[in-house]
């Protein structure tokens, strides 16, 4: 057996940044057939909640604890949104550039990249692809103001609770995560084309169990 070590440069890793984001709206049989490009995402806060103990007593002791099922949510902040966000924003179109609000919100999920840098490759190190599925969202604050001489773009804010889908052999899930600098390059590939697209094949988001299929 090896000594253990500590600080070697390799494994001062870090996680920042975010890009690739890609909105694909649920269709009606609970699928994401069509992606699009999220431009002007300057966050994506995951805020995961539940798996709350309980403890039970017994024979004057603690006997067991048991936890509560865990919720995933997180929070999208983004100076801009496709068009094809509105729907899940709760509004419908009524003819050209023309919208109505407070309707159904429409379930979507996302792709998002974060960075993976260490210390001698810096942000080059690599990247975890985040996949999020069965997403609805809350209403976001808008508050315009006038143009001054400190002027600010509005930032756009939604707050968005994930509903578990079905996955082989586990329990279901809403988030999938790939590391680049662990998954098999090739297959890596095969998966984010599917994601961004091709010349000849539209942006898809692959249920949980065709996500697992490609990486086995």
């Amino acid at each position: 057996m090896s000594k253990l070590t500590w600080d070697a440069a390799v494994d001062r890793r870090y996680e920042t940044g975010i890009d690739h984001v890609v909105l694909y709206p649920q269709s009606s049989t609970g699928t994401y057939p069509t992606g699009v490009a999220w431009n002007g995402v300057t966050a994506m806060n995951e805020n995961p909640s539940g798996a709350e103990p309980t403890d039970l007593y017994a024979d004057n002791i603690k006997y067991l604890s048991i936890r509560s099922a865990e919720q995933y949510g997180f929070t999208i902040e983004a100076y801009t949104y496709p068009d094809e966000f509105e729907e899940c924003d709760g509004s419908a179109s009524l003819a050209e550039g023309v919208t109505v609000g407070q309707q159904t919100r429409k379930p979507f999920g996302v792709s998002y990249r974060t960075i993976v840098g260490n210390d001698p490759e810096d942000n080059d190190y690599g990247y975890k692809l985040h996949l999020v599925y069965n997403s609805t969202c809350s209403p976001s604050a808008r508050n315009y103001a006038s143009v001054n001489d400190s002027p600010e773009a509005i930032t756009f804010s939604w707050e968005c609770n994930s509903t578990p889908v079905a996955v082989k052999d586990h329990k279901p899930c809403c988030t999938i995560t790939i590391d680049s600098t662990k998954a098999d390059a090739t297959k890596l590939a095969q998966l984010e084309a599917l994601l961004y697209g091709g010349d000849n094949a539209e942006a898809q988001l692959p249920l949980p169990d065709a996500v697992i299929d490609i990486f086995k």
